[in-house]
């Protein structure tokens, strides 16, 4: 009896030390091995599956990122066909993070019921099929209207591919890589400024039907539609997720896709011994049979909704209130300061181009003739690639000297910092000058979202973690909104004011940021 039990543990756990007696149970009068998910993703490994799962999801995080950010590159050269003014520009950038904020709790929900593949195929699909929309609108009011609906698309896709691709990873590297797959916001942005560049001022490339105009902007609308609708195609080809469909009771579905996994990584070269999953170390010792399991399963869906709203309640107790309430403005004042500004570089720097001086220079706030500034020139969308690809040293800096300095030194630094280079920017009279200063709020900037994302990990325990995050990218949208909104109410008349109120509040969320604890060497709980 004693050799058969070391013979299945070895079967079972090729030597992972985690192995308990518990872990075999009787199953409808045959002996099983009952292996923890965790586990099986341990005896994966590692290789070409996740590779090509960085790259497949990544590609999706990068097409949510130009939809988010396209926008910006095409308000100076849709001022005239649009009939903007600079409030319907303020709505045109903040309306994509209303329709993320609709988004978010509708696909969430779905995905939790019909897959996270499935919805992510879809939310992909509306995301293109909104943008496209916008691409062939002739009025404003339709454009907004198909701008919100690619922002409820991005609002699914956005928490839905980071929810799958966690759910493939191993604790043992799972920080890493989320790091690693949130790097492909930049490659968004940076795509999307490079492509901008190269289409928007080619005039040539318009076409012109009667009342029907489909010139250059356009063009670039519709391009930027094309990353997330072949992402949406190619998710077709990948497996749901193994850990829904073990919630979900399907537990010989989960365990064939962890064995495509492990296929995939070790090239058929070992066998992979893998009878009976379970979620965790309280399924095994609450459960004799998968009956029992999937009636546990459907008792704790039932209980969700009373969860939740204890979890929210707890994250405003004694205990986390400090911490929940400092990261609310921590995320209200980055958001407000980052994408009430950067969203509007292309804009501004249109501006400086036609009529010289500042970023709030008289003469091209006030001004009422805006035929001259209905056809960018080239410098524009250099100067924005220049200020999107800028985000490229903070990201990498970050990733160095995050453990070194600390995730407080480095969020409370970068937004202070930011805050003075947006404050300068009032000061400068040259070109040149507001580019480097633009280029150093993106790399400073950065940093600060990098910390935060970390940070928000590793504040809150286990348990509240996922309504944390809820909760505090409530505050980021609501934050993306009203500065985009303010923006454009005061850019033309009191330019200084959002300047300043930019300046101010990322300063001070900065500096909040100091009350927060110590989380850097210390294990998460």
């Amino acid at each position: 009896m004693m050799d058969t039990d070391v013979d299945e543990k070895s079967l079972l756990l090729s030597g992972h030390e985690s192995y308990n007696e518990s872990d075999t149970r009787k199953v409808s009068g045959e002996r099983r091995k009952a292996v923890i998910y965790e586990e099986a993703l341990y005896m994966c490994g590692f290789g070409k599956f996740h590779i090509f799962l960085l790259f497949m999801c990544g590609w999706a995080v990068s097409s949510d990122a130009i939809e988010v950010l396209s926008v910006s590159f095409l308000l100076p050269a849709a001022t005239c066909d649009l009939s903007l003014s600079s409030d319907d520009k303020g709505w045109l950038n903040a309306v994509v993070f209303l329709g993320m904020m609709v988004g978010g709790y509708f696909w969430g929900s779905l995905a939790d019921k019909w897959g996270r593949r499935n919805i992510l195929i879809w939310s992909l699909l509306v995301n293109g099929v909104g943008n496209l929309g916008s691409s062939v609108s002739q009025v404003f009011w339709l454009f907004l209207i198909c701008r919100f609906f690619s922002g409820v698309g991005v609002g699914g896709s956005m928490p839905v591919v980071f929810t799958y691709y966690t759910e493939f990873q191993h604790k043992s590297r799972r920080g890493a890589m989320i790091s690693l797959l949130a790097t492909f916001w930049m490659t968004g942005n940076i795509v999307a400024a490079g492509l901008a560049w190269i289409v928007i001022p080619r005039e040539y490339l318009s076409f012109y039907s009667g009342d029907f105009i489909f010139n250059s902007w356009r063009v670039f609308v519709a391009l930027c539609t094309l990353p997330s609708l072949t992402a949406g195609a190619m998710f077709v080809l990948m497996p749901e997720s193994p850990k829904y469909l073990l919630q979900k009771g399907r537990e010989q579905d989960a365990i064939a896709v962890l064995k495509q996994v492990h296929s995939a990584n070790n090239n058929n070269s070992k066998p992979f011994q893998l009878e009976f999953l379970v979620l965790s170390e309280e399924d095994i010792e609450g459960c004799s049979n998968l009956k029992i399991c999937e009636a546990g399963f459907y008792q704790k869906l039932k209980s969700t909704s009373s969860q939740l709203i204890q979890s929210t309640l707890r994250l405003f107790g004694l205990s986390l209130r400090r911490t929940t309430i400092t990261l609310l403005l921590i995320n209200f004042s980055l958001a407000f300061g980052y994408y009430g500004l950067f969203l509007w570089f292309p804009e501004l720097f249109n501006r400086i181009d036609k009529y010289g001086g500042s970023f709030c220079d008289s003469k091209s706030g006030n001004s009422t003739d805006n035929s001259t500034i209905c056809q960018p020139g080239n410098n524009v969308y250099i100067d924005s690639f220049l200020t999107s690809i800028s985000n490229l040293p903070g990201n990498i800096l970050s990733i160095f000297i995050v453990e070194r300095v600390g995730r407080k030194p480095l969020l409370a630094s970068s937004m202070v910092l930011s805050g003075l280079s947006v404050f300068f920017l009032w000061f400068v009279k040259e070109r040149w000058q507001s580019v480097l200063m633009s280029c150093l709020f993106g790399a400073i900037s950065v940093v600060g979202f990098n910390m935060l994302d970390v940070l928000q990990t590793e504040l809150f325990p286990t348990e509240v973690r996922s309504t944390s995050f809820g909760v505090q990218t409530a505050a980021l949208r609501v934050g993306a909104i009203l500065g985009n909104v303010i923006f454009g109410l005061l850019v033309d008349t009191y330019c200084a004011v959002p300047m300043f109120l930019v300046a101010g509040l990322l300063a001070f969320g900065g500096l909040a940021s100091l009350i927060l604890p110590k989380t850097t060497g210390i294990d998460i709980h």
